[in-house]
């Protein structure tokens, strides 16, 4: 006799330990976009059951799970118990015991809302970034170092949704910046160059996500580390900070190939000359020797770790890091070799569509 199928009846409550928090979800929802709606921030980086942030174990009740990659939950853990919250879809009341969570991102949490606005300006940055100025219709809350999903339809009629990362800093709520890369097969990107996504689009913004955002009140040096489309959050989290009236000395690392892959050079010089606490570290891999290039070469990882030796940090401070995930997953053994405990870590990893991190930059 064939198994019946589950067929959700209601809204169900899902308690969360050890936090003791509880929301609904509602008929076929997520649990991670029913505590998006709630402004709960759970933990999470994809949104798709790709790369496991979201991972967690269930106490109690009965679900199911929408597709998933076993690279995020493999076998043997969802035998023992483990869920991705992101595809998980709830047919009684559940329990869930959170494996990876923070007390000031739950305390800091914003609803995800939906926001109608325009394309205001497309401008090229470098052969490969560009920059775009979206206005939305009203205003939106984030925390610097967040990002939304986009969509767009383009001239011929195709509907795009990609993830990027806000340039600006929170006070600007309505006027939103973002620092983009382009991809050969990226379709978002390529339909800029190509035409087909025009300043004067309507575009739909839904947000803010992401748990990689700038913490207040800490002691010890801030060092940012970039790479590519990493300077969108990154520039943020360091406007925001200097906006603040904090102060704390910032170490500014941005990982490119060639001198032709920098840019906001007279933004940045202007910004190092108000706030002499700001080091700006460009690290260049493939410039040439001929190049004339007398600033850092090598990775941007190798360059971090000569630094922190160099200042003697010893883990006194926090790391936030934005880039594509070659760069973060070198970058995690030189920051615990140098003393980083993971609380003081706070990484975004960009991919071109889907996969571990924030997806779509």
């Amino acid at each position: 006799m064939a198994e019946a199928q589950k067929v959700p009846v209601a809204a169900h409550t899902v308690r969360l330990e050890p936090v003791g928090v509880e929301f609904e979800v509602e008929n076929g929802e997520t649990v991670l976009n029913a505590a998006f709606r709630q402004g709960i921030a759970l933990p999470h980086g994809c949104k798709e059951g790709q790369c496991s942030a979201c991972k967690c174990v269930l106490l109690d009740g009965e679900v199911d799970m929408l597709k998933y990659s076993t690279f995020a939950l493999n076998d043997m853990e969802k035998d023992s118990g483990h869920i991705l919250l992101c595809r998980t879809i709830a047919y009684s009341d559940m329990e869930v015991e959170l494996l990876n969570y923070d007390e000031e991102v739950l305390s800091k949490s914003i609803a995800v809302k939906t926001f109608q606005g325009r394309i205001t300006g497309i401008e090229k940055l470098t052969h490969d970034i560009r920059g775009i100025d979206i206005e939305l219709g009203s205003s939106m809350k984030f925390w610097a170092g967040q990002y939304v999903d986009i969509t767009v339809t383009t001239e011929k009629g195709e509907t795009i949704t990609r993830s990027f990362s806000m340039a600006n800093s929170p006070g600007e709520t309505q006027k939103l910046s973002f620092i983009i890369k382009k991809y050969p097969e990226g379709k978002f990107s390529g339909e800029l160059d190509a035409g087909g996504i025009r300043i004067g689009a309507a575009v739909t913004v839904v947000g803010p996500y992401g748990t990689c955002f700038r913490r207040e009140g800490r002691e010890g040096p801030l060092v940012l580390v970039g790479a590519g489309s990493g300077m969108s959050p990154v520039w943020s989290i360091l406007n925001d900070h200097l906006e603040s009236g904090e102060q704390r000395p910032v170490y500014f690392f941005y990982g490119a190939r060639t001198e032709a892959d920098l840019f906001h050079l007279d933004r940045i010089a202007a910004l190092t000359h108000r706030h002499p606490e700001v080091t700006f570290i460009p690290v260049l891999s493939h410039a040439g020797e001929e190049s004339g290039w007398t600033g850092e070469r090598g990775f941007v990882h190798e360059r971090v770790d000569g630094w922190l030796k160099a200042l003697a940090i010893d883990g006194e401070g926090d790391v936030y890091a934005c880039g594509p995930p070659p760069m973060i997953d070198a970058l995690q053994p030189v920051l615990f070799m140098n003393g980083f405990e993971s609380e003081r870590i706070f990484f975004d990893k960009f991919t071109t569509s889907s996969g571990g991190g924030t997806p779509g930059h």
